[in-house]
């Protein structure tokens, strides 16, 4: 195995060829967060003095996904696979999603055979998430010594370890693509902003992303308050998250989960907030050329809103009352009868009826219909407010600062999607980008489909994200403004002109 060793700034760390290819596994890129630590900004891994057998996966962070409670607070590692032979290879780096919540890198949809087979060095990481990633306490009494963005200071520390030692693993620390899809996505954006992380990579790809899940000090606490709610705590409580075993902290996250639109529409689960990590919202960031000469590829799918939007439990606004008061409190309510107008399925005869009572539009007073007779709008609304408006304005922002900027839109409804009604749904390109037709979501999506349609829009969209780690050109036009090309992943993959329609500009 001598030969699969290689010296890492951290130390020696020895990988496994398999079936091809050499995995380097599990390398911890920073300090157990535990003990001490817990609610600490990442530190960089102490050296170790022998050399680390790199076999296996870590574990994920701790969450409570699919009924299940999960992970480790001693997660914090990075993997590496690559082709057996080669140097100066480009690099792929992978941020997993799910909503700051849930996830892991080591999922097998994110395999990253599929890369690597092409000669690309693919990289992936874990990072921590929820109450011990992106909670923020630090504005209670009593947690002052805690840090924020804790999830988001993983983050950066992987990716300039990647950067000190990608070399070591065969790859050129100067072709260094990332990529994300929905909390992953969020984080490619905010990757784009970060001072820490500049000069770590030269690419990047957010699939699905959510650039606005950022919040201030002040409207993180709504997230935090209602933890303390579900957790039956007070503030007095709060010394508990020092000590207790954390997996105890997810009753008060699956709280937040369940009640956070209901109590404040529109907002964002726990995620990011601006600090000295990240200064300057991403949006605003990249508007004023903080990822300057950064190549990018941006785009979500046709109907993102269906995985989130429900009529109990909902993610997102499931009603006008809703979207209202979201709009209320946004301070911004002059603006709701255009979205009346753009998303209402009989909007003219809605506002008549509406103006002929002299009502103001607020949440008391907006007259609500069953989800079941109009749950479009408000799918549609989430994936515009959510998703697709704000890649726009990525795109437009870093469009200043580099010609070379692409928007895709995934359209790709499978029978499975059109009889689960979940259509072109979240995360129902992973498949296809990952090439990847034997994991059980994958199963799912491409179920009944014939076989050569799967294989090509594999072809095509896993293709692109290969040639553009490789080469920095995907294959089609570049993102050109309002009336822009713009990459359709559907059946017959094609590049469309799309005007006004596709860019509402009401949210």
């Amino acid at each position: 195995m001598s030969e699969y060793i290689v010296q890492t700034t951290s130390g020696k760390v020895r990988g496994y060829l398999r079936d091809g290819l050499v995995e380097y596994l599990g390398i911890p890129y920073a300090q157990p967060p535990v003990g001490e630590l817990r609610f600490k900004r990442a530190r960089p891994v102490t050296p170790w003095e022998d050399v680390f057998d790199a076999k296996e996966y870590g574990p994920e962070s701790v969450q409570f996904d699919e009924g299940q409670l999960k992970g480790s607070e001693d997660c914090l590692t990075v993997n590496v696979q690559r082709p057996e032979n080669g140097e100066n290879l480009p690099v792929f780096v992978y941020i997993h999603g799910g909503g700051y919540n849930t996830g892991a890198c080591n999922v097998p949809l994110y395999n990253g055979r599929s890369f690597a087979e092409h000669g690309i060095v693919y990289v992936a990481f874990q990072y921590r998430l929820n109450v011990l990633g992106f909670y923020d306490f630090t504005t209670y009494p009593g947690c002052e010594d805690f840090e924020s963005n804790c999830g988001l200071s993983d983050q950066i520390l992987a990716m300039n370890w990647i950067h000190e030692n990608v070399a070591a693993f065969g790859g050129d620390p100067n072709r260094v693509t990332i990529c994300g899809e929905s909390a992953g996505g969020a984080s490619v954006v905010n990757m784009l902003a970060c001072p820490g992380v500049k000069g770590t990579f030269q690419q990047a790809i957010a699939q699905s992303g959510l650039p606005n899940c950022v919040m201030t000090h002040q409207t993180a606490r709504e997230n935090v308050n209602l933890f303390l709610e579900g957790m039956g705590w007070t503030e007095a409580d709060l010394p508990k998250l020092r000590t207790d075993d954390p997996f105890t902290f997810q009753k008060g996250n699956a709280y937040v989960a369940e009640h956070h639109q209901y109590r404040n529409p529109g907002m964002f689960l726990p995620g990011p907030v601006q600090d000295d990590l990240l200064p300057v919202r991403p949006i605003d960031a990249i508007r004023a050329g903080s990822a300057a000469g950064i190549r990018l590829i941006i785009g979500s799918n046709a109907h993102e809103g269906t995985t989130f939007v429900h009529p109990e439990k909902t993610g997102f606004p499931n009603s006008w009352a809703m979207i209202a008061e979201m709009f209320e409190k946004n301070g911004n309510i002059e603006a709701f009868p255009d979205i009346i107008r753009y998303y209402h399925p009989n909007a003219a005869a809605y506002l008549k009826k509406f103006n002929e009572q002299g009502s103001k539009f607020s949440a008391e007073t907006t007259a609500d219909a069953p989800m079941s007779v109009v749950g479009a709008p408000f799918i549609d609304f989430a994936t515009d407010y959510v998703f697709q408006m704000p890649a726009i304005k990525v795109a437009e922002g870093q469009k200043q600062y580099t010609p070379d900027v692409w928007m895709y839109r995934y359209e790709l409804v499978t029978k499975s999607g059109e009889g689960s009604g979940l259509k072109a749904s979240h995360a129902f390109d992973l498949p296809a980008m990952f090439a990847n037709k034997d994991f059980h979501f994958s199963k799912f999506i491409f179920d009944g489909e014939p076989e050569e349609m799967v294989d090509g829009i594999i072809a095509e969209m896993h293709g692109a994200w290969v040639r553009f780690t490789k080469t920095g050109d995907p294959g089609w036009p570049r993102f050109e403004g309002d009336i822009s090309p713009v990459r359709i992943y559907d059946r017959q993959t094609r590049t469309e002109v799309l005007d006004k329609l596709y860019f509402p500009g009401v949210v």
